[in-house]
């Protein structure tokens, strides 16, 4: 995964709309627009704007069913954030372990 793919990424997530309407898909599955824009808070043309920008950061996808697209999560979307997080954990998990062994040292 490319620094731009990961850019695209934590932008689309850095907006608590986008997080909403992500974290909504995630946890009650399918929804159309006209269910979104009910939970949203804001305009279907707004929730339509957010749902293109987490589509396009691969976070979300839609099946067309008649006149109406049905939007759903793909969570496998999030794995470079996983990983990213991962890594720093273990960046920072190192760090402390070289601390308290310094610390460690020092008191002998």
């Amino acid at each position: 995964m490319n620094q731009q793919t990961h850019d695209i990424l934590f932008r689309s997530l850095s907006d608590p709309t986008r997080r909403a309407i992500f974290e909504r898909l995630c946890s009650e599955g399918e929804q159309t627009v006209g269910e979104l824009t009910g939970h949203a808070g804001i305009s279907q043309p707004a929730v339509s704007k957010h749902l293109g920008i987490l589509k396009e950061a691969g976070l979300v996808g839609g099946r067309h069913q008649g006149r109406q697209t049905h939007y759903s999560a793909q969570r496998a979307a999030l794995a470079p954030l996983i990983d990213w997080t991962r890594r720093m954990g273990g960046f920072w998990d190192k760090k402390l372990d070289d601390l308290e062994n310094l610390l460690g040292r020092m008191d002998q």
